[in-house]
């Protein structure tokens, strides 16, 4: 089954998600983790923790998490030829410009700031709509 893996700490903004997913439709299984651990875990199959396979077409990232911020995921999936791929949407509190650039540099497909709202923000109806079709 295709899948996209939500990076989040946040319980509020992990709930979102799952609400969007089924309000906009979209039919891959969402798996999450709450730190950059866990999630390299999930993709690498490492610590006794499943592998996500087939891997996400799709990763949405927290940038301000515990154990292993999302700068840091970002960099050690860049780093995995494996990894290096697939497309990563930034989803943030941080409006700071080095944190926009930094995670540019580091190829994201998309930089998404908080709060998530998808009944009101245009910016996230614009950035489910690329989602949807990077999913397709």
């Amino acid at each position: 089954m295709r899948s996209v893996l939500l990076v989040e700490d946040d319980f509020f903004d992990t709930m979102t998600v799952k609400k969007s997913f089924e309000k906009f439709s979209v039919q891959h299984q969402l798996y999450t983790a709450f730190n950059g651990l866990e999630a390299l875990d999930l993709l690498l199959g490492q610590n006794g923790v499943e592998p996500i396979r087939p891997l996400p077409e799709v990763i949405l990232l927290d940038l301000n998490m515990p154990k292993m911020n999302g700068h840091e995921f970002l960099a050690e999936i860049r780093k995995n030829p494996e990894l290096a791929n697939i497309p990563v949407f930034i989803t943030t509190t941080s409006a700071l410009d080095m944190d926009r650039l930094n995670a540019q540099n580091l190829g994201v497909s998309g930089y998404i700031l908080k709060p998530l709202d998808f009944e009101t923000s245009a910016d996230m109806v614009d950035s489910m709509s690329l989602l949807e079709k990077l999913l397709k």
